[in-house]
């Protein structure tokens, strides 16, 4: 391991380098893509990687997962919470700023292995004293609501008084940054100083009166005092107005240590009852400051270490693509509460503003994958999210007209409609989102997961009580949204928005019109399994949503003459409806990350007039109903549609790596997964300051494991191994679950290796067409 510039006890805890992702410069400019890749999150609270102390253009956010707020914006979106990271130092009343002071040393280190974010630099103040301060801080695994700091502040070449302001900051704002969309989502409630330490600030929404309180207290002790006696020698609270001060001093020593730990308790009234947030945050804070940081430490790395010891993937022999998938799967794992089937993990994770903390299908087709296979107690509560929401996908439907459940394309906490109608386009032109009232493939995207769920886990007691009724009630919905035409004797569904948004206002989208076609199917298949296996609970679900044999009988009708573009003799899909006399441009030129340039003479304020697409669309449909389709067809349409395709959403490029290993286009599906995972940490989008991109790191996953690691799942439910390795890959090493069994496959260029660590009973694996067992 390579020794960084901390202190001893502190290098210890640091990982080897390949769980690490560096930032070795200060600069304000690309300061905000590091607080997005140095977000901390346990699926309850995300905090990003700002600095304690603040600085200059930061985008500074505390995300809690289900606190929403409308206040004065368009929709409701996810509440920037009161920050509780700010530590100031004063060195005889000078502030030790990033931005003012001199900085002669400057490191950030997350360690994705343990969750923990290092910080280490030497700065120089305006009268050359020079301070090093390094530490590190975590957001508890294993405790929700706790967090801690942990900073070693050490006076390099003088001796003086050394001020503490340590801060809840309740003046924060979404949109910060931009004047046109401030908003400001919270109030205060209370501001006060603790009775046994602290300090407690709690907040309400404007809209909604949801509660969010915190208290944070500190300790400050010599680094060598094993007893860590108090060393304040002045100590002062400050309720100022909206920000909660506790100020601190102690006389520095030159090159003796001083440790700052800082304890902080989060809960909201969705947690305990508002009258008890007080008392509640008050004992947990002092019993967590009485433990002692280390030891929620070690009980937080804990919880890594498991996650890790199914999650992990190795690649040997390529070091990028190794801390890549990695950094990918952290921040995956990491985004999730398993224990609240009440939220789900948005587009940009609790990571950022960007998407206005919205879930979008990205949850259901790119991400739940990771879960189902790795995490499946995960995956079920994010299925129940969708459950949850049900009765509001219901209400949505009939608001538009049409029977069963129509879930969002943008959902929060109500699970009402939440997409914008409003945005900017790529010239910074106001423009109307159509999404919202026509990207519907959502609600048989929901239905495919479901399906995906059981199919792994075999959770009949899920599918029972709760999976048939989605599936059933989206199938329902995908009746009533068909239009028959009867000269040409099929139903149609005209005027939607695929995968690919450059095309508005379309007919009978190919991968929409597939998906309906295949949710109706799966609908009549399941009512046949549950009647013959299970007809008490199908008795139960017919009668609940009043499912009779007359509307089984218009459900087969349907399902059968849903009309799919097709051109027989080239075995082209047709995207939609008079794609194919689209003007046609070919990308043939790319930019220094391996991303589309756009072809000359395009207008890109009308690219709904060309055949270039945003992202797989007819890729898609064939990644996800691979058994539909023979090899010679999906070579086809991947060769057409891979010229098209701009790549200017983050969840293409992993989708086109699987299809193009699937069809033998090994080169361009290497490059597709290294952009894929590389998507924030090279912020090849130009965006990575806005949150994470959750869909891509899920993608990013599937590349790994049903691409380069050949895993699928076969018509009759069987799985099968059918790997290939890059030039450079030695190795290739994953984990599974499947059917309760945890499964591990090792790859390499010469063999396939399969075996069960854990479970019951024997498995029959197809490892390269050849079928083995496992015992």
């Amino acid at each position: 391991m390579v020794k960084h510039m901390f202190l001893e006890d502190v290098n210890n805890l640091i990982s080897d380098d390949k769980w690490l992702i560096f930032q070795n410069e200060y600069n304000t400019e690309v300061n905000p893509r590091y607080e997005t890749l140095f977000t901390l999150t346990n699926g309850y609270m995300g905090v990003r990687g700002t600095f304690e102390e603040g600085s200059e253009g930061e985008r500074s956010g505390n995300f809690i997962a289900g606190i929403f707020g409308k206040s004065d914006a368009q929709v409701r979106e996810i509440v920037n919470a009161q920050n509780w990271l700010r530590i100031k130092l004063y060195v005889e009343g000078e502030e030790l700023s990033l931005d003012k002071c001199q900085l002669i040393e400057f490191k950030r280190i997350l360690d994705m292995k343990k969750g923990i974010l290092f910080r280490s630099m030497l700065i120089k103040d305006s009268k050359d004293r020079i301070t090093r301060i390094e530490g590190y801080r975590f957001i508890s695994r294993s405790d929700l609501h706790r967090s801690a700091i942990k900073l070693f502040v050490t006076p390099v070449n003088y001796s003086g008084v050394v001020g503490i302001e340590s801060i809840i900051d309740g003046t924060v704002l979404n949109s910060a940054d931009s004047p046109k969309h401030r908003v400001k989502h919270l109030k205060v409630a209370d501001n006060s100083s603790l009775n046994k330490s602290g300090v407690y600030l709690e907040t309400a929404t404007i809209d909604d009166d949801i509660r969010i309180a915190t208290g944070s207290a500190v300790r400050l002790y010599h680094y060598e005092d094993k007893e860590k006696n108090n060393i304040a020698k002045f100590k002062r609270f400050l309720p100022l107005g909206e920000m909660s001060i506790e100020y601190f001093e102690f006389d520095g020593t030159e090159n003796k240590t001083v440790v700052i730990d800082k304890f902080i308790i989060t809960y909201t009234s969705r947690d305990v009852k508002k009258g008890l947030l007080k008392s509640t945050v008050e004992k947990e804070l002092f019993a967590f400051a009485g433990e002692g940081i280390d030891k929620e430490l070690q009980r937080h790395i804990e919880v890594y270490e498991e996650l890790w010891s199914v999650a992990d993937i190795n690649i040997e022999g390529d070091e990028e693509a190794d801390k890549a998938l990695r950094f990918n799967i952290f921040h995956l794992m990491s985004s999730v509460n398993e224990n609240d089937p009440m939220v789900s993990i948005a587009a940009k994770a609790l990571h950022g503003e960007g998407y206005k903390g919205h879930v979008f299908w990205d949850t259901e087709i790119f991400m739940l994958p990771f879960f189902i296979y790795v995490h499946p107690k995960a995956a079920k509560t994010l299925l129940m999210y969708r459950y949850n929401m049900l009765d509001a996908a219901r209400k949505n439907a009939a608001l538009n007209g049409y029977k069963g459940a129509q879930y969002p394309w943008e959902s929060a906490d109500t699970g009402e409609e939440e997409t914008p109608k409003w945005g900017f386009d790529y010239m910074g032109n106001p423009v109307r989102i159509w999404t919202g009232d026509l990207e519907h493939h959502i609600t048989a995207d929901i239905a495919f997961a479901v399906w995906e769920y059981f199919r792994a886990t075999e959770d009949i007691e899920f599918m029972l009580n709760y999976g048939a009724e989605i599936i059933f009630e989206t199938a329902r919905f995908w009746v009533s949204r068909c239009e028959y035409v009867k000269e040409l004797d099929r139903y149609e569904i005209n005027n939607v928005i695929g995968p690919d948004e450059f095309h508005e206002h379309v007919d009978n989208n190919a991968y929409t019109n597939y998906l309906a076609k295949w949710n109706i199917k799966k609908g009549l298949e399941l009512i046949n399994m549950l009647k013959e296996k299970y007809p008490e609970h199908y008795h139960a679900i017919s009668n609940k949503i009043c499912l009779t044999n007359e509307e089984m009988e218009k459900w087969k009708e349907v399902e059968e003459k849903i009309y799919i573009p097709y051109d027989k003799d080239k075995k082209l899909i047709e995207q939609f409806e008079g794609y194919f006399d689209k003007k046609d441009y070919v990308i043939d030129k790319f930019d220094e990350n391996n991303m589309p340039i756009w072809p000359e003479g395009v207008d890109i304020t009308k690219l709904g007039d060309t055949q270039l697409i945003k992202q797989a669309d007819v890729v898609m449909l064939m990644l996800l109903l691979g058994e539909e389709f023979d090899e010679e067809t999906k070579r086809i349409n991947y060769e057409y549609y891979e010229k098209r395709t701009m790549h200017k959403s983050s969840l293409g490029p992993s989708m086109y790596a699987i299809m193009g290993l699937k069809v033998g286009d090994h080169k361009n599906a290497y490059q597709s997964f290294i952009r894929s995972a590389n998507v924030d940490l090279v912020d090849n989008q130009g965006n990575t300051k806005e949150g994470l991109h959750a869909a891509s790191a899920g993608g990013t996953w599937q590349v790994a494991v049903f691409g380069f690691g050949g895993m699928e799942i076969d018509k009759e439910g069987a799985l099968n191994i059918n790997s290939w390795l890059p030039e450079k890959w030695d190795k290739l090493s994953y984990k599974v679950f499947w059917k309760g069994n945890l499964i591990e496959v090792i790859v390499t260029k010469e063999d396939v290796s399969v075996k069960k660590l854990e479970g019951k009973g024997n498995i029959k694996v197809k490892v390269k067409g050849k079928e083995i067992t496992l015992q």
